[in-house]
């Protein structure tokens, strides 16, 4: 099986910023792209950024130019840095990644989920 373990959520005031990770551990080949999508209080999940496994990125409209999505293929490991943040980025966090695992002779890619860190901005 697949395992995704984010960590670096917390609060943090108007302004300033953080870093999340996402590990992914189990039988793994190889991760296509990973992302981060956040979940506001009383709102529907959306994604954030995307990362393919050639380093190509991706941001919604909301986060473009403030935060950085990076990852380490070696590490199976993606990154979110949050700079210049705000009180409407406060949210749950989740990481997300394609992942090829063997099962015999075949390979199986399923999409999976951490299970979200929680990120506060106050004001």
């Amino acid at each position: 099986q697949v395992q995704l373990v984010e960590s670096g959520g917390g609060l943090v005031q108007a302004g300033g910023s953080l870093r999340l990770s996402c590990a992914a551990s189990g039988s793994i080949a190889s991760i296509r792209s990973m992302g981060w999508y956040r979940q506001a209080p009383g709102k529907q999940r959306e994604w954030t950024a995307t990362i393919t496994s050639a380093g190509s990125t991706n941001y919604a409209a909301s986060v473009k130019g403030r935060f950085t999505i990076s990852r380490d293929n070696a590490k199976n490991t993606v990154y979110l840095q949050m700079d210049t943040l705000n009180p409407e980025d406060t949210a749950v966090y989740y990481c997300n990644a394609d992942v090829t695992r063997r099962s015999g002779v075949l390979s199986i890619t399923n999409a999976y989920w951490g299970q979200g860190t929680q990120v506060t901005v106050s004001s």
